[in-house]
This record gives structure tokens, C-alpha cells and sequence, in this order.
């Protein structure tokens, strides 16, 4: 049986752009890097101790090794117990952000990241 989601992996055409994106733009932390000569994949998360991580991967390189490999972004939602201030936070660092919008019992905004993949961002107390 599945109890959690591990890994999220994330095909980018630029993966030092990326991690710049991830880290500096949105705040997360580089947990690992593994560079074996011919691949290389990075992975990051919100938190050192966070359950769920992004492994950021060549997206060049994984087509051609795995032909037919859906290399598309999946669509990821975020929490976030301050809603407006990472909206502004990432506003002000030039990241492209859409408009907070109510979507039934909660507040969400999506925002894109260089290569102008975009995720969503949602509302959501610790309590």
C-alpha cells in the first residue's frame, strides 16, 4: 500500500536555471545533487525534513534515454499559511503570477517558473 508521495519529478531543458528558479525565487533548498558523469538530477524541496521533494532532471537527456516518456509538467499545488505575502514575495522577485482567486472554501494564485511551466499555490492553516 502507498502511504505518501515521495518524489515529484520535474523535466527541465535548463536545470542550473532551475535550481536558481527553485531556490532563489521561491525559496527552497538544494537536499541532494547527484552527478554521475552522463546524468544529472537535483533535488529540492521547502525543507531539509520535507516529505514530498522535486527532482529537477535533463529533459534532453531523459527523452533520449526513455523515447515515448511523457516529459510533460505535472500539475503541482502548493500550500501556504500566508497566502499574500508570497504573492508578493514572488512578485517582487519578477516571478510572472497570476491574481489570488477564490475557489470554493479557499484562496489560490498560480505563478510559472523560467521556462514558463506553472504551478498553483493555495491557502492552508498548519491547524
Amino acid at each position: 500500500m502507498i502511504n505518501k508521495v515521495g518524489q515529484i519529478m520535474l523535466y527541465v531543458n535548463n536545470q542550473d536555471a532551475a535550481v536558481e528558479f527553485w531556490t532563489e525565487k521561491v525559496g527552497f533548498q538544494v537536499i541532494s545533487e547527484v552527478n554521475n558523469g552522463h546524468m544529472r538530477f537535483i533535488e529540492i524541496a521547502p525543507t531539509k525534513d520535507a516529505e514530498t521533494s522535486i527532482v529537477l532532471h535533463d529533459k534532453d537527456f531523459v527523452a533520449k534515454m526513455s523515447p515515448g516518456l511523457n516529459l510533460g509538467t505535472p500539475s503541482l499545488m502548493f500550500f501556504t499559511d500566508d497566502l499574500e505575502g508570497l504573492h508578493r514575495d514572488l512578485t517582487n522577485k519578477n516571478v510572472k503570477v497570476g491574481e489570488i482567486v477564490s475557489m470554493g472554501p479557499s484562496r489560490v494564485f498560480n505563478f510559472a517558473d523560467g521556462e514558463e511551466n506553472y504551478f498553483a499555490v493555495s491557502e492552508k492553516s498548519k491547524a
